[in-house]
């Protein structure tokens, strides 16, 4: 994007000229021949071909000159090609450059026709590192323009293809090429790029967001809460088996995000979450090696995600907890409990002591909930957490293990392993509660 206000309003006066150029161009085009568009195209033809001789010879031209040059020729220095003047230099950027120029002024009736005739702005977002192509096919795919190539085309004359800034827009359709490449030199409103981290419960992303001036906490935690009042909840077949008084805990999706500062609509901010979930899972889905429901596979990802700190370490933790509802450790463990620390931090968390709050052995006993695993067998009742892709795969594609118990060091978040409870014991002696 151009950096200051002055290059900005030089590109706004370049599109105006352009515009004007264009419009008469138009003119001149419909006044060739009112019956068909036979002269036309056959005019075009003949003056590609005739550019086309041009553009190999002058490039053999220029080619020369260079060559001789860089051989330091005893030729007269007027003869000579100076590679660092100006934009009228015979260079071969600056031919193809000429040659697109006058391709875009056969084609300048189009670039003052808009693609349709809704006036009212829809929004548009350019990712980060996006090539001005992919935008343009992006723009054709929404609705913004009929030819990509034509738009790509008019960015590549105009030296705009490299100044398109990520961010977000408001594009409507009544809009012609030139005034879309003007309204994307800068974007439509400010944005803020907010990082959710992994296993953050829905109450931290509303805060983080609340503390970036993206939305208000109370506005996001009503809509995640009851996203069955949100129009966009059927947009996404992996909620179809979501209970109908759940959450949208576990299906928010931790990663860096660009967000409107003061978004108007609290849809806007879930969208992005959701649409990065489904991105995310890929073709495979909500899937798994074992038996597990979509709804299940979050669940167990959420609690290994609170679990693991050594990324190598997630598919073990995934594999002991499958283990133990399989049935698999039914004689180390009294019955399919996961008995699962952060199951018991869940119920405990708020707001003035923290979302993760320390536990003793007490706590197992004390705390009454249905998430405490200690308490209930098999997987709490939902999602503890927001998993990331790497502990959603731990679950989906676990290891291949014979263990029951897991035990950390107090190294780095490591974890020793042990298939037996008399193993385990001896890990704990080890290592310490």
């Amino acid at each position: 994007m151009f950096g200051t206000t002055r290059q900005r309003r030089h590109m706004r006066d370049r599109n105006r000229q352009y515009t004007e150029r264009a419009r008469k161009a138009s003119r001149w085009g419909h006044s060739l021949h009112p019956g068909t568009q036979i002269w036309r195209w056959l005019l075009r033809a003949a003056v590609l071909a005739g550019l086309g001789v041009l553009l190999l010879w002058s490039r053999g031209v220029a080619l020369t000159h260079l060559d001789r040059q860089a051989a330091n020729s005893d030729l007269p220095s007027r003869t000579l090609l100076d590679i660092h003047q100006a934009a009228s230099a015979l260079t071969p950027d600056n031919i193809e450059h000429w040659i697109l120029s006058l391709s875009l002024e056969l084609q300048a009736d189009r670039l003052l026709v808009p693609p349709g005739g809704d006036p009212r702005p829809r929004p548009f977002e350019i990712g980060l590192g996006e090539p001005a192509l992919y935008i343009a096919y992006r723009l054709e795919n929404e609705g913004f323009v009929t030819d990509a190539e034509l738009f790509n085309l008019y960015l590549r004359v105009q030296f705009l293809d490299r100044y398109l800034e990520a961010g977000n827009y408001m594009l409507s359709e009544t809009m012609t090429i030139p005034e879309l490449a003007e309204a994307l030199n800068a974007p439509s409103y400010e944005e803020e790029l907010v990082t959710l981290l992994e296993g953050m419960r829905m109450e931290e992303f509303a805060e983080v967001l609340e503390a970036n001036y993206i939305i208000p906490a109370r506005e996001f935690l009503d809509a995640v809460r009851d996203p069955r009042s949100m129009e966009i909840f059927d947009d996404y077949d992996f909620l179809a088996d979501l209970p109908t008084d759940a959450t949208l805990e576990g299906y928010l999706f931790p990663d860096t995000y660009r967000f409107p500062v003061n978004a108007d609509r609290v849809e806007t901010v879930v969208a992005k979450f959701l649409d990065n979930f489904d991105r995310r899972l890929g073709e495979r889905g909500l899937t798994a090696e074992p038996a597990l429901t979509p709804r299940e596979i979050v669940t167990l990802a959420s609690i290994v995600e609170r679990e693991a700190v050594v990324a190598e370490e997630r598919p073990l933790i995934a594999s002991v907890y499958l283990n133990r509802l399989s049935g698999l450790c039914r004689d180390e463990v009294r019955g399919p409990f996961l008995e699962s620390d952060p199951t018991v931090q869940y119920p405990l968390g708020n707001a003035a002591d923290g979302w993760w709050p320390s536990i003793t052995l007490d706590d197992y006993d004390r705390v009454q909930s249905p998430y405490n695993t200690f308490q209930n067998q098999g997987l709490p009742p939902a999602p503890i957490s927001n998993p990331g892709l790497s502990s959603l795969d731990a679950v989906r594609s676990p290891a291949s293990s014979v263990y029951c118990f897991f035990h950390t060091t107090g190294v780095d978040g490591a974890h020793v392993f042990a298939a037996t409870y008399a193993e385990h014991q001896q890990n704990t002696l080890r290592y310490g509660r």
